[in-house]
């Protein structure tokens, strides 16, 4: 049996909160792992005040449970992950360009990734094409292939980690493992701890956002 490939073309979902014209700033926010983008994007209602807040929604949807009556998304699984990593930052790299075609001139473009978000966030931030102003990687992991020279890219970009003291995901020391990286690579970074779970809270949010 030989294993061969082919690209189509796939339509992609995103949901826009705020006017994407008359905001100096984007925020492209890439949801976790089983959510969908609309769902994700209520956690920052309100928060779109001088600023537009993109979801882009991950291509492989599946039922969440028995009944087929809830609906997820992924960003990629280990199956021809290569492919799915190239094929996500394409996407996300074409979903840049086309926001700026209708953004106000000289809006940036800042991103957060959550849980499972924060790897394609992270592939997207490193090897993708577009300018990322800040970098906000909340309850999820730097992809391990990204080395040293792969995070050297982020140099002009902030990055913030953030991490629940009470992750069911994550240990806190994994909050100082991903800094020692960013140290070793010379990447300037925030690292922020709250009390809570595998969850965005609203006041770091708020304020890492604003």
């Amino acid at each position: 049996m030989e294993e061969h490939f082919i690209h189509v073309q796939r339509t992609a979902r995103y949901h826009v909160l705020g006017r994407l014209e008359a905001a100096p700033e984007l925020w492209i926010v890439l949801h976790g792992y089983g959510q969908l983008a609309r769902y994700f994007l209520n956690h920052f209602d309100g928060l779109e005040h001088g600023r537009c807040i993109v979801a882009p929604e991950g291509l492989s949807r599946f039922y969440l449970d028995e009944a087929h009556a809830r609906v997820g998304a992924t960003w990629m699984t280990r199956e021809d992950r290569l492919h799915e990593i190239e094929d996500h930052i394409g996407y996300l790299d074409s979903l840049a360009t086309e926001l700026m075609k209708q953004a106000m001139p000289g809006a940036s473009i800042n991103v957060l990734g959550f849980s499972q978000g924060v790897a394609t966030a992270a592939r997207w931030a490193a090897h993708g094409r577009t300018r990322i102003a800040r970098l906000v990687l909340w309850a999820g992991s730097i992809p391990p292939e990204l080395d040293r020279n792969a995070l050297a890219a982020w140099k002009k970009t902030p990055v913030d980690l953030v991490l629940g003291d009470a992750d069911e995901f994550a240990k806190p020391d994994a909050l100082d493992a991903a800094a020692r990286r960013l140290d070793q690579a010379g990447v300037a970074h925030g690292s922020h701890m709250f009390n809570g779970t595998h969850e965005l809270e609203p006041v770091l949010l708020a304020r890492l956002i604003g």
